[in-house]
């Protein structure tokens, strides 16, 4: 066996004690760690395994980890949040992967550094050792398998179709129109949108056209000047100039009042914003992605919404499928949110399964991730969700 090889990209933190290179595998499935590993041995790293966030920073802080291989479905803690406690650690690279195949999310790395290795072994999928079994999570098409989506689960053909467009939109700079029944992810594409693009390194800012009041609305968006209103006590940029280099997301379209919708369509033609209060205007480079679950069509037929703003925002349209049209996936996002909801090991029986499966969503997945949630509290210590556990 040759000795370790340690890349100059890697920095001290995360060597081991015969100075190989750390590499943490962190995963909820255990089926998902096992194939990862076979496919990650190598005399260039160590590697190691943690079935839990907490697990896994605790070895980060311990200086034992400078390569994290990261499953995004942790049950224990969000994978932005996860990001973030990472980046207290200077050097620590994360490759997040698709939870569903274990196939790498992020864009390959430079081919002089220690994580393009990591990446092409995992792409690559080295022969497993005899006997090792396969998770059924990581038996997609190996088209499923380079076209997945950070955060969003489906095998189904709506979905695949779904990350089909998203993967050719996301490099531009393209506006996106995102439109889906309540609950079906728009959220989640958005943000997949952005992670997948060239601005992922830059700001992801959010506005929520329906949560803020109207008259509060146009100064959140474009910001305003000291005194421009009783109030305003001091300068501050809006959304719009927060995301400057980045991507706006503006959520619930549908919702934004007639009063803003020619600023905004000022805003996306010029590339330019004013604050309230201000006669000077500022050059904005932003990515917009806009969201909603209205019919935008029909609200301009009933001229509540711009037409020339609805073209606009729509230059390439995406539509979310809703959960009943998709019923294949069901299995697959709840067992998702059971291994996210359920600290001990908990299993689903048929009668409980097959009220689910009878089930309309109206909801859609965030009603199932409710539904799942609740049940997860009332089985208690128990290890079958039963049919008295599902409350739909």
């Amino acid at each position: 066996m040759s000795s370790p090889v340690v890349s100059p990209q890697v920095p001290t933190h995360g060597l081991n004690a015969v100075g190989a290179v750390g590499l943490l595998v962190v995963s909820s499935s255990p089926d998902l760690r096992r194939d990862l590993i076979a496919r990650l041995e190598s005399d260039h790293w160590f590697v190691m395994q943690s079935s839990s966030g907490a697990e896994a920073l605790e070895k980060i802080d311990a200086g034992e980890a400078s390569l994290v291989v990261l499953d995004p479905s942790l049950p224990d803690l969000e994978v932005e949040e996860f990001k973030a406690i990472v980046q207290q650690y200077p050097g620590v690279m994360v490759i997040p992967i698709n939870p569903l195949t274990g196939q790498p999310i992020v864009a390959t790395p430079s081919p002089d550094s220690i994580c393009f290795e990591v990446v092409r072994k995992i792409e690559r999928g080295s022969p497993l050792r005899s006997g090792t079994p396969i998770s059924a999570r990581v038996t997609e098409s190996e088209d499923f398998a380079q076209n997945g989506l950070p955060g969003f689960l489906g095998m189904s053909p709506s979905v695949r179709r779904l990350c089909s467009m998203v993967h050719l939109v996301a490099q531009r700079d393209t506006t996106v129109l995102i439109m889906g029944e309540s609950g079906t992810g728009k959220d989640v594409v958005a943000r997949a949108l952005h992670q997948l693009g060239t601005r992922r390194l830059r700001p992801f800012v959010v506005i929520n056209c329906a949560a803020i009041p109207e008259p509060l609305l146009e100064a959140e968006l474009f910001g305003f000047v000291k005194g421009a209103f009783t109030g305003a006590v001091q300068s501050r940029i809006g959304r719009i100039h927060a995301a400057h280099g980045g991507t706006l997301f503006l959520d619930e379209i549908g919702d934004l009042p007639l009063s803003l919708q020619s600023k905004l369509l000022r805003f996306l033609e010029q590339g330019e914003v004013q604050r309230l209060g201000s006669s000077d205007s500022f050059r904005v480079d932003v990515r917009v992605i806009a969201a909603t679950n209205a019919n935008l069509r029909r609200l301009v037929q009933e001229h509540n919404f711009r037409e020339d703003l609805y073209y606009r925002l729509s230059v390439f349209p995406i539509e979310l499928s809703p959960l009943r049209n998709r019923m294949e996936d069901l299995h697959l996002l709840t067992e998702h949110f059971l291994a996210k909801f359920c600290p001990h090991a908990v299993v689903i029986s048929a009668e409980a399964s097959a009220l689910l499966q009878k089930h309309t969503w109206p909801g859609n997945v965030r009603e199932l991730r409710n539904v799942i949630e609740r049940a997860s509290i009332l089985v208690g210590q128990g290890g079958t969700i039963a049919p008295e556990h599902i409350i739909l």
